[in-house]
């Protein structure tokens, strides 16, 4: 770029304004709805802390959002026909899993058609379309669907392959080094459904349900404390708990031992999740009971605050705390998911009896 974009909270007043000042430049992506704008867009205008800007088509789709069908961001004044002729096609059915095989078949010459999208959008049509498969594919996630049925729907013979693309659209942008230490993630099945584990090599960083609605913000918010971008890979942290979590829900274990990076939580925070670790298996604890055993009545909301601000599902308990009433109260993950986890821990105690006396 010939000049650097102002700050984000100066184009979202932009996006607010609907200013043509930045067109082509910039663009806004909406966490909420999954879909990427021109600051010119009529739409109603998305939160500022829902907003996401990025400078490129491709770093938008990268991301996993799709192009916005108001204000159209793909659409563009003056550009060649044969982009705007493949759009159409692919818009007509976006499942299609396109091949290079298929544009011959239409009359293009791949090679020109790869050249004329990355003048006009920055990206191949061939890379549009696989990115909109794998949108797609998270939304199929997001409501539920079985991880090998999402990669098959996408065209993703290869599990392996799915999981590097799917997890492409995890970070903010390809990835970008410099002056930053990476973190990877990668998801894995359980029983509950897709889990995404984020670590370095050593430490595990975030342990998440696919679906959970914070975890785009959770995301976000690691990258910025830890100065780092996370991208697509597997490291020993994530071969570690993945083997643990698997023993875990077949019954086999009950204590995690991957360690935790939790260098940037608030010394409450950490204490409060050093308690909840020590409640055993099976067992459940009121907010009101931290608060007590801290000496400080006073402190049950902080107690609430510092539980909901764990990211490290199931490792770090927090679905062992309960309301005062016995209620399972909130869970980021789905109370479904909170009541399935307190009775699996049931089962596992009562099948343990040695671990009354260890408690």
């Amino acid at each position: 770029m010939l000049f650097d974009l102002p700050d984000d909270d100066a184009l979202y007043g932009a996006l607010i304004a609907r200013s043509a000042d930045y067109e082509g430049l910039a663009y806004a992506c909406v966490k909420t709805t999954g879909v990427f704008c021109r600051l010119t867009c009529p739409a109603r205008k998305p939160k500022r802390e829902n907003t996401l800007f990025y400078d490129s088509i491709a770093i938008c789709m990268q991301s996993g959002f799709r192009p916005c069908q108001r204000c159209r961001p793909l659409e563009q004044a003056g550009r060649e026909a044969i982009v705007d002729d493949l759009l159409k096609a692919l818009d007509r059915d976006p499942s299609v899993r396109w091949r290079e095989d298929d544009l011959v078949d239409l009359g293009y010459d791949p090679s020109t058609v790869r050249r004329a999208f990355k003048r006009a959008l920055g990206i191949t049509f061939l890379d549009i379309a696989r990115y909109r498969r794998l949108g797609q594919a998270a939304r199929q996630l997001a409501d539920g669907a079985r991880v090998i049925d999402a990669q098959l729907d996408a065209g993703y013979e290869s599990a392996s392959s799915f999981r590097a693309a799917f997890h492409r659209m995890i970070g903010k942008a390809p990835v970008i080094v410099q002056n930053r230490e990476l973190l990877f993630a990668d998801i894995f099945d359980t029983p509950l459904g897709p889990m995404i584990a984020v670590a370095d090599r050593t430490h595990l960083h975030l342990l998440e349900f696919h679906d959970r609605k914070a975890l785009p913000g959770e995301l976000e918010k690691l990258q910025r404390k830890t100065r780092s971008t996370v991208a697509a890979g597997r490291t020993p942290a994530i071969e570690r708990i993945e083997a643990e979590m698997k023993a875990y829900f077949d019954g086999r274990l009950t204590e995690f031992e991957t360690p935790l990076a939790l260098s940037f939580a608030t010394d409450f925070e950490r204490e409060i999740w050093a308690r909840l670790i020590r409640i055993p298996a099976g067992e459940t604890r009121a907010y009101g009971d931290l608060a007590r055993d801290m000496d400080n009545p006073q402190v049950v909301r902080a107690v609430g605050r510092a539980n909901g601000a764990n990211q490290i599902a199931v490792v770090i308990p927090c679905h062992r705390l309960i309301g005062a009433d016995g209620s399972l109260t909130g869970y980021g993950g789905g109370l479904w998911r909170k009541q399935w986890l307190l009775k699996h821990e049931a089962k596992m105690r009562a099948a343990r009896p040695e671990m009354e006396d260890a408690s």
